[in-house]
């Protein structure tokens, strides 16, 4: 007896017919989704906690709470830049939960700052932290930034939100993003010239011992000359 025909599958899907599916409680069309943009989500809450637990955790919340909204979506932007946003958007409502000495959000974004005269920097790529040092370097001294300066500088340097989308996220204005992002942007160079001066003295006590080794065989081979 030949079997039923196979219904076409979620694979032959754009991703748009996929969330429509998932808007429609489509449970398959869901798990195709959090499968193509898990990872992504991840990496964004990670580089912005800097934690890998609380970053599994967040992910976990991103998701939820897209199968609670999805239906929201209305197609006006990309549907991954979309969940990009409301993936940051926990994250950051994550931090104003927090105790404000663990992540002191509310006391950097000072309105009093707005008010002095912004470097001519603001707003612009800083490309003296360009292939200063390697790229692991570059990562610890991110996340040894204050909580609220990493958060400001990873959404406008690395993930490209332009100021008024900053702003717009944190309540506050145009101005005091560009504030904060200055400032994060001063301690990662004051992070990654310290990085550099241990990697230097790390250097150059490894080259005194070398050379201090390479002493002490050659006066033994000439001991008995």
């Amino acid at each position: 007896m030949m079997s039923a025909q196979r219904q076409p599958e979620l694979p032959e899907l754009n991703d748009a017919d996929v969330v429509r599916l998932a808007q429609h409680g489509d449970a398959a069309a869901f798990e195709r989704i959090y499968r193509l943009h898990r990872r992504k989500v991840y990496n964004l809450c990670l580089r912005m906690t800097g934690d890998r637990t609380e970053a599994e955790d967040l992910t976990q919340d991103v998701f939820l709470q897209l199968l609670r909204k999805i239906d929201t979506f209305r197609g006006e932007s990309a549907f991954s830049t979309w969940l990009h946003r409301m993936s940051v958007n926990i994250v950051l409502m994550r931090f104003r939960k927090k105790p404000k000495a663990e992540t002191p959000l509310d006391t950097i974004i000072n309105p009093e700052e707005e008010s002095r005269t912004l470097p001519k920097e603001f707003g612009q790529p800083d490309l003296r932290l360009n292939g200063v040092i390697d790229r692991i370097t570059v990562q610890a001294a991110i996340n040894d930034l204050p909580p609220g300066y990493k958060v400001m500088f990873i959404l406008h340097d690395i993930e490209g939100y332009n100021h008024d989308e900053i702003a717009e996220m944190f309540g506050c204005s145009v101005g005091n993003s560009k504030s904060q992002v200055h400032k994060a942007r001063l301690r990662l160079r004051e992070l990654l010239q310290n990085a550099i001066g241990r990697t230097r003295h790390r250097h150059r006590k490894l080259m005194r011992g070398s050379l201090g080794l390479r002493r002490l065989k050659y006066i033994c081979e000439h001991a008995n000359a």
